[in-house]
């Protein structure tokens, strides 16, 4: 029998119901030595707690991180090689073994084959929508979004990603870090940064389950999360004040049950619980690092957020997403070989490669499970501008920790790398696969549609090569 937890939507939340979750936040005068635990918390207010838990199977993975290329890179170019297939589709590009025998890689990934040992390449990810946003949305949430196109945004009726399934779990089970359990660095997924991908938000969840992002380049000098600590005229007895107040007038006052109503508590509470918390702010705080490890990683927007990433799972928070933009930036469809080798990846691969040494040296990388993917693949046939246009028939992706079994490829294409020809896999495969090795039995726990409807967190099949 499936297991259904209702999640509360935000239009159902009435007067009462809103002043008890107010209490159970910590925003009442007794409540500032609580509100750090916003995150556990928040579940124990909105939703059924599971009990027991949710955790029923054998758990590999402890976090996710999510490294996203967005704009998609060429798979051709970098991880499913075809050097006997003509000019025109083979590209510039030589393949090199890797460190396990019969696995070749592109030549710009020189570092990577040195540990392709720890790493699963997909070779046979598919899906059928060609726009940037819907291509996202396929690619993070598992399932398609009702037209394809990039001129999308979110909404309250969408259908949660896995990385905010993830967080939505976890605090089902009682998740109470100091630090947001899902994070996204450092900017969402988006076309153009006017369009955002529909799917990473909370969704049909709710706001609260929206995640944090961070909305700045870890990168720039003297960086700072915005609103993450409190004013410097503000002491915390100060704040204390405020919230009494606050509580006092929200009691006297006319409560209107509404989304926006709902929101807005949703969201103080959210704020306060970080700036409130001084490990969250050192969490963020990448000072903290010595110089060879941010160098390590690399001096630039993409190597600060993998570094950041680290330092969140440490923390505690299970899924946190890097996206490789800003926008669309892998979009290649001019000069696909020049961008690749030029700007692309060399800082994609040296901030990979410290995050995967980095993970293992401190003993992290068998709990922690790191994808790396895009929207979708590139064209088979170069264009003639040089470039490789949108191909969501055939793509690759690589997994790495967490329970995944190194040295091994998932798949095969075609001769042209134009569709699977072996072990065709979905992105719902994918989903299915993570919160196997998290621990979840996704097919049979289900959420709640803003219609009514159940929705299991995952419909995919568990690939059991990889783990």
């Amino acid at each position: 029998m499936k297991r259904q937890l209702r999640s509360s939507p935000e239009h159902s939340i009435d007067v009462q119901s809103r002043r008890h979750w107010i209490a159970s936040t910590g925003l009442k005068a007794a409540g500032l030595s609580t509100i750090h635990r916003f995150w556990g918390n928040v579940a124990q207010g909105s939703v059924q707690p599971a009990n027991p838990s949710l955790v029923t199977k054998t758990r590999r993975a402890k976090s996710v991180i999510m490294i996203f290329n967005c704009g998609a890179p060429s798979h051709l170019d970098l991880w499913d090689m075809k050097p006997q297939a003509p000019s025109e589709i083979r590209g510039s590009f030589e393949p090199i073994d890797t460190n396990v025998p019969g696995i070749q890689i592109s030549e710009l990934l020189p570092e990577v084959a040195k540990r392709m040992d720890k790493l699963s390449i997909v070779r046979t990810l598919h899906h059928s929508h060609g726009g940037h946003n819907s291509g996202m949305h396929w690619s993070i949430v598992g399932k398609p979004y009702r037209i394809d196109s990039t001129l999308i945004n979110p909404g309250r009726a969408d259908i949660p990603s896995f990385g905010t399934l993830a967080g939505w779990l976890a605090q089902q089970d009682g998740y109470s870090a100091n630090v947001p359990p899902y994070v996204i660095t450092p900017f969402p997924h988006c076309d153009s940064m006017k369009y955002l991908t529909p799917g990473q938000f909370g969704g049909c969840l709710g706001s609260r389950f929206d995640p944090f992002v961070l909305n700045t380049d870890p990168n720039t000098k003297g960086f700072q999360v915005p609103g993450l600590q409190l004013d410097a005229a503000i002491t915390r007895d100060r704040l204390q004040d405020r919230l009494s107040l606050l509580q006092s007038l929200d009691e006297r006052g006319i409560l209107t049950a509404s989304e926006s109503t709902a929101d807005i508590d949703v969201q103080r509470a959210k704020a306060l619980g970080l700036i409130s918390s001084d490990a969250a702010s050192e969490v963020f705080d990448l000072s903290k690092e010595p110089d060879s490890v941010r160098d390590r990683y690399g001096r630039h927007s993409w190597g600060q957020s993998h570094l950041l990433a680290r330092r969140l799972i440490e923390a505690g928070s299970r899924f946190v997403t890097t996206v490789n933009g800003p926008s669309i930036t892998w979009d290649t469809h001019k000069d696909n070989f020049s961008q690749m080798k030029n700007r692309l990846v060399p800082p994609m691969e040296k901030a990979y490669v410290a995050l995967i040494d980095d993970l293992s040296e401190r003993g992290l990388l068998d709990e922690t499970l790191v994808i790396w993917m895009g929207d979708f693949g590139r064209t088979p046939i170069i264009n003639k501008e040089a470039g490789r246009d949108h191909w969501p028939q055939c793509y690759s992706m690589v997994l790495a920790g967490g329970g995944i079994r190194g040295g091994q490829v998932v798949g095969e294409s075609d001769k042209t790398g134009a569709y699977p020809r072996l072990r065709p896999i979905r992105p719902a495969d994918i989903h299915a696969t993570v919160f196997d090795a998290l621990g979840y039995d996704a097919q049979h726990i289900n959420y709640q549609m803003t219609d009514g409807r159940p929705m299991p967190v995952s419909d995919g099949q568990i690939i059991q090569e990889l783990l």
